[in-house]
């Protein structure tokens, strides 16, 4: 019994009916485009469910934004002073300043609230891929899961080599969308929306390898998943990646390079 068997059985739940949706217009249930359709609807689902966490996170980027520049002052005002007095001050000043300014003290919720859901999606696609059966994810729709084919890989199969150049072909393609999907939103959206002016050195230089990180990262494990979860993750890059693009261009952070782009054009 895993704390995550909750979560896990209601996205096996919704992955499921997503299958029904998309063969009830007549589409073969055991083919690779009807469990394409439902992996993708499932990433969908997803993150439309967790779109307020993502609002939630852009409008307390906005408010440390707008807040930074008291927070600094205020800084440079009790530099030095160590007393047991000043520090209760300099508290408890900060705290008005993030009150007035709508800063939330647990700014990182949102982010881990989501940790368990990709988990969950993992899990389910995983066992699902291995023949195991989970919830609403019964034998049935598994064996149809580990049947279904992208140009003739299962996509219950894993790594990159073993099943020829067809294989191979199939494999890196989902696995070089997913990096560059993931490379492309973190150093040309995420870091450009991202105000790194006092970052201290070791954890600007962190954050600037990040996307090189996590696209080679990405590369790696999709040697040793299964293509369902890469395809998975392909789907959910390019969501993230369009909907970062859409943040940077219509709701940038202030005082980030990209809202001084938008601020510098016509």
């Amino acid at each position: 019994m895993s704390v995550l068997d909750p979560l896990t059985h209601a996205l096996a739940a919704v992955l499921a009916a997503a299958h029904a949706t998309v063969t009830s217009f007549g589409l073969d249930p055991a083919s690779g485009l009807a469990w394409l359709l439902s992996i993708a609807a499932i990433v969908v689902v997803v993150r439309l469910a967790l779109l307020p966490l993502t609002v939630h996170g852009v409008r307390l980027a906005h408010a440390g934004a707008h807040a930074r520049p008291e927070l600094r002052k205020l800084t440079e005002r009790y530099r030095g002073r160590t007393d047991a007095e000043s520090l209760r001050a300099f508290m408890a000043e900060r705290r008005q300043i993030a009150g007035d300014h709508g800063m939330s003290r647990l700014g990182c919720l949102p982010l881990l609230l989501q940790l368990p859901v990709w988990l969950a999606l993992y899990r389910l696609l995983a066992e699902a891929a291995a023949g195991h059966s989970l919830g609403a994810m019964g034998a049935t729709l598994v064996a149809s899961l580990g049947a279904a084919t992208v140009a003739g890989v299962h996509l219950a199969e894993r790594g990159y080599l073993g099943g020829g150049p067809a294989h191979l072909a199939v494999v890196a393609s989902l696995a070089v969308v997913a990096a560059a999907a993931s490379y492309v939103t973190q150093r040309f959206f995420v870091a450009r929306n991202t105000v790194t002016d006092e970052l201290p050195e070791a954890m600007a230089r962190a954050q600037a390898l990040m996307p090189t990180l996590s696209a080679v990262g990405l590369l790696v494990a999709g040697g040793v998943v299964p293509v369902a979860l890469l395809v998975y993750w392909a789907c959910n890059n390019l969501w993230t990646l369009g909907q970062s693009a859409a943040i940077a261009r219509w709701w940038p952070t202030p005082g980030s390079p990209a809202a001084a782009r938008i601020e510098s054009s016509p």
